[in-house]
């Protein structure tokens, strides 16, 4: 067990998905039955000359191919304890409990929705229990609290104003105190990873997907607020994901329906689109959300964002000079899935630059196709590293890759809801009149 040797040694269909997130898998079919992955064998990389030093460098060295390919997936997984089980789960995953997909498949992460939360103690003890159930890392456990009309927690979590009613204030600080404010209560829970702030600049009206969700339409103050965002979320210990990049803004097709067309030039895009993107990195932000969207002019070659290394690696890694993590956005939305299968989606991602492998359709599939590429030599095994790498630098960051956080129920009862939260909420729609 990988956290226990670390500690002795002084150490994620809802109507929206991932950008929005959902459970669904709409036209998959299901993969009960399927056969177990392989028995982890040694990765090559596991060199006893890891540096001693780097805890880092010594969790890599731990893991296997197979729990290193693991590690870039995060599903959404049913049942409201760790031990549920589950028929979804059984035609899903092949595996009837989330402790026990976890263990067949070494996640990195699990994404949580409304039908895993019923009550504070029940999300405690729900998220401790994923964690128990991940022996080779702690896990990411993350969920879309963007506020407003994007909340998955809010059957328990304050009311919080969303981002257009924030950017109406005109004042980052409101930005960062309710980001601080909801990372708190997510921490408190057990969640350690928000897919928020959005990041994208709404200027068509018709939007069908970000519309409220954004914090307006002048690029430099979406810029400020997701700044202020991303220091409100590292201020509650809480990992904070910039969306929806190269920016999902001037689009009136949904990329859950449909594949979007951004027709930007390359001069309007460094005007409008990646203003927020810059600012977010240049805030630290943990992650970076890609969009199923097509941009001709950052690449011609039709496919999506998610799946274009012009875009991921060559614009957001090499021009903007971003090394944290890359999720994509959910891999089983319409807009990703129009000219691959879910396993060659999968491989692409990673070919691209993804890091986090967000919601498959078939997670099967596309587990085994990875696995394969890795294997193979499709995907390298420095280039498989190089994600893992960040995975656990961003849990070392936060605190939780020696050691899961614990959550506790009478902390979460004392923040969730509390009334300097009540308060925050109406000091901000006061702000936005």
């Amino acid at each position: 067990m990988l956290r226990r040797r670390l500690g002795t040694t002084g150490l994620l269909v809802i109507a929206l998905t991932a950008c929005a997130g959902g459970g669904g898998t709409a036209g998959a079919t299901p993969t009960g039955g399927k056969a177990a992955p392989p028995a982890p064998s040694a990765s090559p990389s596991a060199s006893p000359s890891a540096s001693q030093s780097d805890p880092v460098a010594r969790a890599l060295a731990r893991l296997s191919v197979e729990e290193k390919v693991g590690q870039l997936f995060m599903p959404v997984l049913y049942g409201t304890t760790a031990a549920s089980s589950s028929g979804e789960n059984q035609a899903r995953y092949g595996a009837p409990t989330p402790a026990k997909v976890i263990a067949r498949y070494h996640l990195g992460g699990v994404i949580l929705f409304p039908h895993n939360v019923k009550g504070v103690s029940q999300v405690v003890g729900l998220t401790n229990g994923l964690q128990r159930a991940s022996k080779e890392v702690p896990l990411l456990i993350g969920t879309d609290q963007e506020n407003g009309l994007v909340s998955r927690m809010s059957a328990l979590m304050t009311d919080f104003p969303g981002a257009s009613v924030i950017g109406a204030t005109g004042d980052p600080a409101w930005a960062r105190k309710v980001a601080a404010a909801t990372g708190a209560e997510l921490r408190a829970l057990g969640v350690n990873l928000d897919f928020a702030p959005v990041a994208d600049v709404n200027i068509d009206p018709r939007n069908p997907v970000i519309g409220s969700r954004a914090f307006g339409k002048d690029p430099q103050r979406v810029a400020k607020m997701v700044a202020a965002s991303v220091k409100g979320f590292a201020d509650a210990d809480v990992a904070a994901t910039a969306k929806h990049f190269p920016g999902h803004g001037d689009t009136s097709v949904d990329s859950h329906t449909g594949l979007p067309v951004i027709k930007h030039t390359r001069a309007e895009w460094e005007r409008i689109d990646a203003p927020p993107f810059k600012a977010a990195i240049g805030a630290g932000v943990d992650a970076v959300m890609s969009a199923h969207i097509v941009f001709p002019k950052l690449d011609p070659s039709g496919d999506p964002a998610t799946l274009s290394k012009p875009i991921l690696t060559g614009l957001l890694r090499q021009k903007l000079g971003y090394d944290g993590v890359i999720s994509t956005d959910a891999l089983n939305m319409a807009g990703v899935r129009q000219k691959y299968n879910d396993g060659e989606i999968a491989v692409r991602a990673v070919l691209a630059g993804a890091d986090l492998l967000l919601m498959p359709n078939d997670l099967p599939k596309a587990y085994d196709a990875v696995l394969a590429a890795v294997k193979s030599g499709r995907i390298s095994e420095r280039r498989l590293d190089q994600s893992v790498t960040r995975l656990l630098k961003l849990k070392q960051a936060k605190g939780y890759l020696a050691e899961a956080p614990t959550a506790s129920v009478s902390r979460a009862n004392d923040v969730l809801r509390s009334a300097a939260h009540r308060k925050l909420t109406a000091r901000v729609k006061s702000a936005a009149d």
